[in-house]
Parts: C-alpha cells; sequence; structure tokens
C-alpha cells in the first residue's frame, strides 16, 4: 500500500509539473506576442496630426506649416519657362526646348500609344476605343486648326488639360511630353506632308529612288 501511495504522489507530482512548466511556456508566448504587437502598433501607429487638423503648438492654429519663403524644393527649379511650360511671355513656343531624336520619337510613341491613343486613336483621328464606346470624340490632329497650331499648345494640353480632357502632368513626366508632341508633328505630316518633301528626301514623285528605276 504504501508503494502504491508513493507511485501516485510521484505522478501526481510529475503532473504539475509538466502542466506549470507548460503554463509558463504559454504565458511566456503570449507576453512576447504582446510586446511585439505593441512595438508595431507603435510604430504604425506614430503622433501625427491628419491633413488640415488644427493644433495648439503653432500660433496660427495650422499642423501644416507653410513653405520658407525664398526656398524650392528639391527637382522644382524650372527655370527654364519653355520647358516646363510650353510658353514664353504667356504664349504657346513653336519649337521644341528639348532635342528630338529617333528614339525621342519612339518614346513619344510608346507614352502615346498608352496614355493619348485611347481617345485620340493611333492614328491621332479622334476614332479612339473609348469614342467607340460612347463617350465624347476629341479632335483629329489633322484638322488644320491643329496641323497650323504652336507645339507648345500640345505641351500645355497635356499639363494643364483642355475642355473634356483632364491634367496628364502627374502622369507624364516634362521631357515625355515634348516627345509626345514631337509624335503628334510626325503623326500630322504623315497625313499632311508637302507635295515636295519625297523629292527632299531623294525619291521621285513615282516613288523610285531618286536616279532608279520603278518596277
Amino acid at each position: 500500500m504504501r508503494a502504491a501511495s508513493r507511485l501516485v504522489s510521484t505522478l501526481t507530482l510529475s503532473y504539475r509539473n509538466r502542466r506549470n512548466s507548460l503554463l509558463l511556456s504559454c504565458l511566456a508566448v503570449v507576453a512576447a506576442s504582446i510586446s511585439l504587437t505593441s512595438c508595431r502598433q507603435d510604430m504604425h501607429n506614430q503622433p501625427r496630426y491628419k491633413p488640415f487638423a488644427a493644433t495648439n503648438f503653432f500660433g496660427d492654429g495650422r499642423s501644416a506649416r507653410p513653405t520658407i519663403a525664398d526656398t524650392v524644393a528639391r527637382g522644382q527649379l524650372h527655370l527654364d519657362e519653355a520647358r516646363y511650360t510650353g510658353k514664353e511671355n504667356g504664349k504657346d513656343i513653336n519649337y521644341f526646348p528639348i532635342q528630338i531624336t529617333r528614339e525621342d520619337l519612339s518614346r513619344g510613341q510608346e507614352r502615346f500609344n498608352i496614355y493619348c491613343s485611347p481617345c485620340h486613336g493611333r492614328l491621332g483621328d479622334g476614332h479612339g476605343m473609348v469614342v467607340s464606346r460612347g463617350l465624347r470624340q476629341p479632335p483629329s490632329y489633322h484638322d488644320p486648326r491643329l496641323v497650323n497650331a504652336p507645339v507648345g499648345h500640345f505641351f500645355d494640353v497635356m499639363t494643364n488639360g483642355y475642355g473634356a480632357m483632364y491634367s496628364y502632368a502627374s502622369r507624364v513626366a516634362v521631357d515625355d511630353r515634348w516627345r509626345i508632341a514631337g509624335y503628334i508633328r510626325a503623326l500630322q505630316l504623315s497625313q499632311n506632308a508637302p507635295a515636295d518633301l519625297a523629292q527632299q528626301n531623294g525619291a521621285t514623285p513615282g516613288g523610285a529612288p531618286a536616279g532608279g528605276k520603278s518596277e
């Protein structure tokens, strides 16, 4: 009987020890989880003011501080008026303020197809996909009014919007807008080329190269 009692006591004590050990392990895991969670919340929920929120810290009651006078943010020093506005003295310029190469035209075509062709169509004729869905049709770039428009006009429209078209300034970089304008000029030239352009480029009116034979 004594041996049986001792065995029962030993088993009971062993069970209690294991239970206590398991309990301590669970408590340690919970404590660690709480500690990590609180640290993460501190990082995510930092003390801050919401936009336009009021504050008593500053004398004017505004939490958002105005820009310091006579300072310019990094990357915002736009001294070249023509390049960044497409205008000089308030008028659209009719030249490209950046160099336009074949690679620039290819880039302009890529950007045009992404941002402009849904409305203007890939030919620039105003028959884009959204027009076929019933939305308002934009004018054709081959309209004489736009053929004769200064190139700065297209840059200004992309920058500030015009009519039903909204601004693309936040979507298309400054120089890419000029590249798109260059591609628009290429589209216009493809449909409105002067009669003597082929001869200027070494081709005869019949289509054969100058000095060659037509087949």
